[in-house]
């Protein structure tokens, strides 16, 4: 059988940004084969809601609330107790977890691993301390382990490397925590542009669309020079926190808020290729009356929610190729 096509889901900022959300949107169709992670580990939080109950993952991907073979792939990094957890806690609410599958080629993370990070780098970079990138680093080392190494323990999630049909690739963390362009060291130990999806196993020539997720605002989790600790001393902005209830889903710690920095906004689209935007948290926007973005570093104010919507169309539509742009004001889909 052949792979149809393949959409990818990434995000344009710093994380959590909604991806999730966009990814169990798009599960609801029922059209896609798979629904795959293709980086990363149980760093990442995904929050969705389906029939209106709230369910949170770290690992295994959305497409599984859907009754879609989901797929934890070669690039990613997998502790066997924090997977076994997730499975389990999907069963308990009643999700068929005979669909969950894994690479033999993904690398499986220690509890040396989560030690090292937890004591070395989660303060110094403000990791998760989930291990992952002592995992990644014993990877490019050529001396870590992987899935296949310990089938005994995995075996009956295994997967056989096979796609086919259309496929829904869902990434993890943000376009500006990617180890080559973001703030360097503060970033993640893996790639987070769409490309790295290749590695599941098809060809670039078989990506239909990129879908880029992104806040009305912007936000990260953990230490970064590039998000000052002054902005936490700005009420607007630590407003739009409250409202926004901008808290790491992995992590629970507050996220940092700033306005929109449209600059990059479009070197990330650009860069990754996006065909379709989805901002979302417009509602909190709308709530606490704050309409500003960043252009050319110069702070713009808007009047109106409507009034901002349309500059950032008329930027982006100015500055990138994409082909359709969509805000979202609810908190639960898109």
């Amino acid at each position: 059988m052949n792979i149809e096509y393949v959409d990818i889901c990434c995000g344009l900022s710093w994380g959590d940004e909604g991806k999730g959300k966009i990814v169990s949107q798009l599960s609801k169709s029922r059209e896609y084969d798979f629904v795959c992670r293709w980086s990363g580990g149980s760093n990442a939080g995904h929050t969705v809601y389906v029939n209106n109950k709230r369910y949170s993952t770290h690992l295994i991907p959305s497409g599984i609330f859907y009754g879609i073979r989901s797929i934890i792939g070669p690039g990613c990094v997998v502790n066997y107790d924090s997977f076994m957890k997730e499975v389990a806690y999907l069963k308990e609410n009643g999700f068929d977890i005979s669909l969950i599958k894994i690479s033999p080629r993904a690398h499986v993370v220690t509890q040396d691993h989560i030690t090292e990070d937890k004591q070395k780098y989660s303060k110094t970079l403000g990791t998760t301390g989930n291990g992952i990138g002592p995992c990644y680093r014993d990877k490019y080392l050529r001396i870590g382990k992987r899935v296949m190494d310990c089938s005994e323990m995995f075996h009956e999630f295994l997967w056989d490397e096979q796609l086919y049909g259309a496929i829904l690739c869902e990434g993890a963390q943000g376009f500006w925590l990617d180890i080559e362009y973001g703030n360097y060291p503060y970033v993640t130990s893996s790639s987070t542009l769409p490309y790295g999806a290749c590695s599941l196993g098809f060809s670039p020539k078989k990506i239909r669309r990129i879908y880029g997720a992104v806040k009305i605002y912007d936000t990260r989790v953990g230490y970064d020079p590039d998000f000052p600790s002054e902005l936490m001393e700005n009420e607007e902005l630590r407003k739009l926190g409250e409202v926004g209830c901008e808290f790491g889903t992995t992590t629970g710690r507050q996220r940092c808020v700033n306005y929109l920095q449209m600059d990059k906004l479009i070197q990330a689209i650009n860069h990754s290729g996006t065909t379709h935007l989805i901002i979302s948290k417009v509602d909190i926007a709308i709530e606490v009356g704050t309409f500003k973005y960043y252009f050319h570093n110069v702070l713009h104010k808007s009047p109106t929610i409507e009034h901002m919507k349309e500059n950032v169309v008329s930027i982006l539509k100015k500055n990138t190729h994409i082909e359709d742009i969509v805000f979202s004001s609810n908190p639960t889909e898109i």
